[in-house]
């Protein structure tokens, strides 16, 4: 009874951390909203991602720091679920999980995998998105 008294509260903290949802920016992705964005010219990130990935996690931090600093880009992030969205992954040509592509208007303009620096990822959406560069 005394060990199960001391593991109760352990076991119910990793299963309390194990569900909580990881930083993630944007929204799920849905066609109707991707050619929305596409058809008015905004910036529009895509990230393919997975629950699981520890990679994602760290670019979703990266990415919402990113939106939390630079409103003026105007940048969307739409979420591909890499497990729940398989037709979208494919449609994306990702590789895996963990996978960036940005879009101004229907044009790709980069295109990464695995990328966790923070410095590369927002030099590559400054330089691709002319909105980032005015009022900075």
């Amino acid at each position: 009874m005394k060990v199960l008294r001391l593991l109760l509260p352990s076991l119910l903290v990793t299963s309390l951390l194990l569900t909580v949802p990881f930083a993630s920016a944007g929204e799920p992705f849905s066609e109707e909203r991707f050619k929305e964005l596409q058809a008015a010219k905004q910036p529009v990130l895509i990230d393919v991602r997975a629950d699981w990935c520890p990679t994602c996690k760290k670019q979703g931090i990266i990415l919402a720091q990113f939106q939390k600093d630079n409103p003026q880009c105007g940048l969307t992030i739409l979420n591909v679920n890499f497990d729940k969205q398989k037709e979208w992954v494919k449609h994306f040509r990702a590789p895996r999980q963990s996978t960036l592509l940005l879009y101004r208007g229907d044009k790709q303009v980069w295109f990464s995998v695995a990328e966790t620096r923070a410095d590369v990822i927002r030099q590559n959406i400054f330089n691709s998105v002319k909105a980032c560069g005015e009022n900075a």
